[in-house]
C-alpha cells in the first residue's frame, strides 16, 4: 500500500472518529433528525413485516377478506382482521390529520388502536388512515380506500405522512404523534395559543385539547371537550365545562361511530404507547447507524475485531437508557384522584395479559396515583423491543435487572418502591421470554 493511500485512509478514519465524537457530544435536540432513507435503515424501500403488511399478504393470497359495510365501509372488517377492540375508540375533533376538511367538532375523527396498530376513520372519508409498528422501521403508514373493491388492500404511504410524522416531535424517526391543541368551533387550530406534544409525562391540565373525553377524573382538569375563540385567554379557560363527561350526547352524532365513547383510559394508554414506540424506534435507528459506522471504520482499518469503540458503546448505551426510562415511566405525571373510563377499554386491556403464577399482569391499572399498578410498560413484550440490536437490548436487560433487584437505587428511579421492583421482577421472570440467565438466579 502506498504512503499516499495510507495517508488518505488515516484521514478518513480521523474524520469518522471526529464525527462519532461530535455525535456523542451533541445535545439531543441538535441531532434529532436521522437520515432514515439510507443505509442501514432504507425506510422507503425496506420490506415491511408489520401487522398491516402481513394482512396485505393474507388479502393477496385469499386467506383473508375484507367485507364492505354500507355505513362504515371497511372499518369494522379491518378492526376485526387486525384484532383491534372497538372499546379503544377515541375521538379527535381538531383538524390535525390527512382528511382535515371532513373533521369538525360535530364530525370528529375516530381513532382505534392495539399494541402495534392505529386506525383512523372520518365520517364519509375517502380512506381509512392506518399506522403500524414495524420491528425494524418504526411507524409505517397506509391508507385503505373506502369504496367497494373486488380485492381491497392497504397501500403504503411515504412522503404525505412523514412530512408530519418524522420530526423532532417523533424522536427524529417515522413515528406517532399525539397533540393537544386549542381548536375553535370549526375544529381549526388557533396557532397563536400554541400546542402540546402529549405523553404520559404531560400534566393532565395540558392534555386532550381538540379531543373528546368521556370518563371521570375527580377534581383534575384537562383541555378535552372544550372549544375556544381566537385569541385564547389562557388565564380564563372554563375547564369545568369539559370535565367528568359521562357521554357526548348533544355534541356528536353518535350513530355514525362504532361506540358512543372517547374513553379517558384509552387516551392515557394511547399517549404512553405512542411515545414509547417512538423511543424504541429511535433507539433502533441510532444503534444501527452507530454499528454501521463501526463496521465502516473496521473495514478501513482492515480490522476483524468485534470490539466497539468507546464512543460507539456510549451511543448504544444511551439509546438503551432512553428506552428504559420509557419502560419504567420515569417522569410520569402523577394522578391526584381516581380516573375511570366509560367504554370498557380498561377491562378489555387488562384482560389481555400475560399473567404470572400469582395472576399479576403489567396491564393491570392503578388509575388513582398513576396509570398502571406495576410501573413497567407492557411494550416490553413487543416485537419492536425484541428486534433492538443485541447490544442495546442486552444493556436494557442488564440495567433493568439492576433496578428491579434494588442494586440500582439512584434518584432517577426513586419513584419505584421496593414492592414495585419486586413485583416487576417476579412478573417478568414468569412472563417475559428471552431474558438473560442471570435474571432467574436467586436475587440478593
Amino acid at each position: 500500500m502506498t504512503l499516499k493511500l495510507l495517508a488518505v485512509r488515516r484521514a478518513l478514519v480521523v474524520a469518522i472518529l471526529v464525527t462519532t465524537i461530535a455525535a456523542v457530544a451533541l445535545p439531543e435536540h441538535a441531532r434529532a433528525q436521522l437520515d432514515y432513507d439510507r443505509e442501514p435503515i432504507n425506510y422507503s424501500t425496506a420490506v415491511c413485516v408489520d401487522p398491516v403488511a402481513k394482512l396485505h399478504a393474507r388479502l393477496q393470497s385469499g386467506q383473508s377478506q375484507l367485507e364492505f359495510d354500507e355505513r362504515a365501509g371497511y372499518l369494522p372488517a379491518l378492526l376485526r382482521e387486525l384484532n383491534i377492540s372497538e372499546t379503544s375508540q377515541v375521538l379527535v375533533f381538531s383538524k390535525t390529520s390527512l382528511q382535515l376538511a371532513r373533521i369538525s367538532p360535530q364530525r370528529p375523527r375516530a381513532l382505534y388502536f392495539s399494541d402495534d396498530v392505529y386506525v383512523g376513520a372520518v365520517h364519509r372519508g375517502e380512506v381509512l388512515e392506518i399506522s403500524a409498528v414495524d420491528p425494524q422501521l418504526g411507524a409505517v403508514f397506509y391508507t385503505l380506500a373506502q369504496r367497494p373493491s373486488a380485492r381491497p388492500a392497504p397501500v403504503r404511504q411515504l412522503d404525505s405522512c412523514t412530512q408530519c410524522h418524522a420530526s423532532s416531535m417523533t424522536e427524529g424517526v417515522p413515528g406517532h404523534l399525539v397533540r393537544s391543541v386549542y381548536a375553535d368551533a370549526r375544529g381549526q387550530l388557533i396557532l397563536s395559543a400554541g400546542s402540546f406534544r402529549t405523553t404520559d409525562r404531560s400534566p393532565l391540565r395540558e392534555r386532550w385539547g381538540g379531543w373528546y373525553v368521556t370518563g371521570t377524573h375527580g377534581d383534575q382538569r384537562h383541555l378535552g371537550n372544550l372549544l375556544f375563540r381566537d385569541p385564547v385567554d389562557l388565564n380564563s379557560i372554563d375547564h369545568d365545562s369539559g370535565a367528568n363527561l359521562a357521554d357526548l350526547k348533544g355534541r356528536v352524532n353518535l350513530a355514525d361511530y362504532r361506540t358512543p365513547h372517547s374513553d379517558i383510559v384509552a387516551l392515557m394508554v394511547l399517549e404512553h404507547q405512542a411515545a414509547l414506540h417512538n423511543q424504541i424506534a429511535a433507539a433502533n435507528y441510532r444503534a444501527r447507524h452507530a454499528l454501521r459506522e463501526q463496521q465502516v471504520l473496521n473495514e478501513m482499518l482492515n480490522s476483524t475485531s468485534s470490539e466497539l469503540s468507546p464512543g460507539i458503546q456510549r451511543r448504544l448505551q444511551r439509546a438503551g437508557d432512553d428506552v428504559l426510562k420509557g419502560l419504567l415511566f420515569v417522569g410520569e405525571a402523577a394522578l391526584t384522584g381516581a380516573v375511570q373510563g366509560t367504554s370498557g377499554f380498561a377491562e378489555h386491556f387488562a384482560g389481555l395479559g400475560p399473567r404470572d403464577h400469582q395472576g399479576r399482569s403489567l396491564r393491570e391499572f392503578d388509575l388513582r396515583r398513576r396509570m398502571f399498578k406495576y410501573p413497567c410498560s407492557y411494550l416490553i413484550y413487543s416485537d419492536a423491543l425484541d428486534a433492538l440490536p443485541d447490544q442495546v437490548r442486552s444493556h436494557i436487560y442488564q440495567r433493568l435487572w439492576e433496578i428491579v433487584t434494588a442494586q440500582d437505587t439512584t434518584d432517577g428511579f426513586a419513584h419505584l418502591t421496593r414492592e414495585d421492583r419486586r413485583a416487576i421482577y417476579e412478573i417478568l421472570c414468569d412472563t417475559k421470554a428471552g431474558l438473560p440467565d442471570y435474571w432467574t438466579r436467586p436475587t440478593p
